[in-house]
């Protein structure tokens, strides 16, 4: 039987661009997803999120499936151009109504809002001066932290600054898969990383000197290394490989972000979803491929649950701050059956195997104080367009209606337990 911690944190999570649509309501300015995403060629199937999960006009139905599930905590982003549509000071009215209503709803809910500042919708304003490879982007994004958290101030404790860095950067200007679709040199890159760097460091300043009680992090994404079995040796290997040698501007390690940052962070968001199991070899750590057949999810990412029990250990062991699982869950395909509802054993299975797997690894050490799911609803997933469906609600994109699924009945009997009825 798997064991939680008394007080631990259940919840679900989603992103602005990913769910909200709206692009052109309440005086949105344009972000480079909206530019991106409507570049032919470059999602799949050429879908946008002009439209998504329409959360801008059913947010109301939202907070309501959050409260059914009785989840205790909503991690959702702020869209950076609907607060700042030009990506300066000309602080948008309409974009903090917005927000407004959907913070006062959770709170008379019972659920507490996690806010992320910046999960990847960057302002084109600010992509047309650089983005990310201009320093005043880091300006620009302390004085909106800024703004936002004293607008907020005493409804919002919890503040994630930047949803993985590695994937937005490494995907964004490394590779070109991601917007702004571009592939920098290695130094461009990292001049990149010390942008980001600085911004989250003048927003963790920004919100700490508001309000002492703030907690602020970041949401961290890398590669999970894990022992292919209990050996010292194997343990040992998969600690090396956590950090080591996937240090770099191009490749996805959460040392890239944590290293020096975490003076300025109360805690340490983890979104992990998959990972690599490794051995110690004759001549140093090496990764055990997967065998044939092996079993992966509709968006081809291995079923491997000790990541969930072996990544926040080391990563605890490292950095020595409280951890949240930020982001965890998977893509099926789903759809509604003749009976009306949408079945989806494979979800539960998932989330089972790797639920118990956390609930090792807390139990071995790792402080880990909760666990978002992603994702409460179906969404734009960015490049993959609307073919992954991650949620625990399912989502007819030309109606926008919201059918829960049975990982969602099975999600709340979970919460309700805390976990033990795993």
């Amino acid at each position: 039987m798997a064991h939680f911690p008394n007080g631990f944190l259940w919840g679900a999570a989603t992103a602005a661009y990913q769910i909200e649509g709206g692009v052109h309501e309440g005086n949105r300015g344009p972000s480079i997803w909206d530019t991106f995403s409507h570049t032919p060629g470059k999602i799949h199937n050429n879908d946008n999120g002009d439209i998504a999960a329409d959360s801008y006009h059913r947010w109301q139905e939202d907070v309501a499936l959050l409260k059914d599930m009785g989840l205790q905590a909503y991690r959702f982003s702020i869209a950076w151009p609907r607060i700042a549509p030009d990506g300066g000071t000309n602080w948008n009215d309409l974009g903090f109504a917005y927000y407004d209503s959907l913070i006062d709803a959770l709170l008379a809910a019972g659920i507490e809002p996690w806010v992320t500042l910046y999960h990847w919708d960057l302002p084109q304003a600010l992509q047309n001066k650089g983005g990310w490879q201009n320093p005043d982007t880091a300006e620009a994004f302390g004085a909106y932290a800024e703004a936002v958290g004293e607008h907020f101030k005493g409804r919002v404790r919890h503040w994630i600054t930047l949803n993985e860095p590695q994937c937005f950067l490494c995907s964004g200007y490394g590779n070109g898969q991601h917007a702004p679709g571009l592939k920098l040199s290695k130094p461009e890159l990292e001049a990149c990383w010390e942008n980001a760097r600085r911004a989250h460091t003048l927003a963790a300043e920004a919100l700490h000197r508001l309000d002492p009680d703030n907690q602020v992090g970041v949401s961290s994404c890398g590669t999970i290394f894990y022992p292919a079995t209990d050996s010292s040796k194997d343990i040992e290997a998969a600690r090396q490989f956590t950090f080591y040698p996937y240090d770099g501007p191009y490749s996805f390690s959460h040392s890239l972000i944590l290293e020096g940052l975490t003076d300025t962070m109360d805690f340490i968001g983890l979104n992990i979803y998959q990972g690599m199991p490794i051995r110690m070899g004759e001549n140093g750590p090496e990764v055990v491929p997967f065998p044939a057949g092996y079993p992966h999810t509709a968006i081809d990412w291995p079923v491997t649950p000790g990541c969930l029990a072996w990544g926040p250990l080391f990563i605890g062991e490292r950095y020595g701050l409280p951890m949240y699982i930020t982001e965890n869950g998977l893509s099926c395909r789903d759809w509604v059956s003749e009976d009306g509802a949408v079945h989806d054993p494979q979800r539960i299975d998932f989330l089972s195997r790797y639920l118990k797997a956390l609930s090792m690894g807390i139990e071995a050490g790792a402080d880990v104080r909760g666990y978002f799911q992603w994702s409460l609803l179906d969404n734009y997933e960015w490049a993959e367009g609307y073919r992954q469906r991650f949620g625990l609600v399912y989502v007819d994109y030309t109606t926008g209606e919201r059918t829960p699924k049975d990982s969602a009945a099975w999600y709340r009997d979970t919460v309700r337990q805390n976990g033990a009825n795993l």
